[in-house]
């Protein structure tokens, strides 16, 4: 047969490997996902947005919460994740690796929504550098809880359950404000109604949040009262009957006092700084279904890197893209997910 006609078989035959050799050699995805800034206020500042949780959907919920703050207001985002050691796919139940947090260097502002990570102090490192350098730290719903480290982990003082006389409560209770106590309401029975703290409506967190706009299916914390050092409470957690926005409050001790589900306060890191601190216990993934969190969360960003007086009457909080956020529980995260399926399209 002449070479002429047996060339097109051979070349349908070598295709496919081909396709693999040139794959082979292209560089792998990073293993987070970046958006730069477009116009806003935001523009220069970025923000690193660390997920990390097994059962509320941080890995859902930062990435729209990323969209929102660099789409709409200018920020540059980064968002890191609990990464598969054998696959490189998002997977929050990999509670030991979480690349990326060298990014934190550049940060201006650190977004946390972990539970329970042992990460190797290698990785840890950045975080407790950028913990202690007085830069604002926003944390969300698990973050409370954001370690639970080994004996042998050098930063085993920054753990939840720490008994360090000088950082009782670790990481959470000392930079936070509270580290994990209980579920105040029932879970997955008793959803939450925030309501503004008493005095605090017009504090720059809450503009163009009215009475009933944060709401979310997630039940309420419950934490030691009074709250540490100059913590200062903005949103009060009501209990609600059921999972739905517009049930009853809860009669009875529940609701007598309400817990706080947003506050504010200080920490003063090892550098001699001191850093805004923005807590919240709402913010899973369905959480920010509602508008009113949404716009809580993206002051609050604001507020943070003290450009609050750049926070609009009513911030611009529409969802960007699609955002179908799965129900919250144990083992309810979608497989096979890499970072870069998270991106703009």
């Amino acid at each position: 047969m002449a070479l002429s006609r047996r060339l097109p078989r051979l070349l349908f035959h070598l295709a496919p490997l081909l396709v693999m050799l040139a794959a082979s050699r292209l560089p792998a995805a990073d293993p987070w996902v970046v958006y730069d800034g477009q116009a806003g206020p935001g523009q220069g500042k970025h923000i690193v947005l660390v997920s990390g949780d097994e059962e509320y959907r941080s890995e859902e919920a930062l990435p729209q919460l990323a969209k929102i703050l660099s789409q709409r207001h200018g920020f540059k985002c980064t968002v890191l994740f609990a990464i598969d050691k054998n696959d490189g796919s998002i997977n929050p139940e990999q509670s030991d690796n979480l690349p990326g947090l060298e990014a934190l260097k550049t940060a201006d502002l650190a977004v946390i929504f972990t539970r329970f990570r042992n990460l190797p102090d290698d990785q840890l490192q950045h975080l407790i550098d950028y913990t202690e350098s007085g830069k604002p730290i926003v944390g969300l719903r698990t973050a409370t809880h954001a370690f639970n480290l080994k004996p042998e982990s050098k930063f085993i003082r920054y753990t939840w359950t720490s008994k360090d006389p000088d950082f009782d409560g670790g990481w959470g209770r000392q930079v936070l404000g509270e580290t994990w106590i209980s579920h105040h309401g029932q879970h997955g029975q008793q959803s939450t109604r925030g309501i503004i703290a008493k005095g605090e409506e017009s504090h720059p967190i809450l503009r163009g949040i009215k009475k009933g706009d944060i709401w979310g299916p997630t039940d309420v914390y419950g934490v030691r009262l009074p709250l540490p050092g100059d913590s200062r409470p903005l949103v009060l957690g009501q209990v609600l009957e059921g999972m739905k926005a517009d049930d009853k409050p809860v009669i009875g001790p529940q609701n007598e006092p309400m817990m706080p589900v947003a506050w504010v306060k200080s920490y003063k890191g090892t550098s001699g700084k001191s850093a805004r601190v923005f807590t919240t216990t709402m913010g899973a993934s369905q959480d920010l279904l509602s508008e009113g969190v949404r716009r809580m969360l993206v002051n609050a960003c604001y507020w943070g890197l003290a450009i609050e007086d750049k926070i609009p009457a009513k911030s611009n909080v529409e969802i960007v893209g699609d955002f179908e956020p799965l129900p919250f529980k144990f083992s309810g995260h979608k497989r096979g997910v890499m970072p870069a399926d998270h991106a703009v399209r």
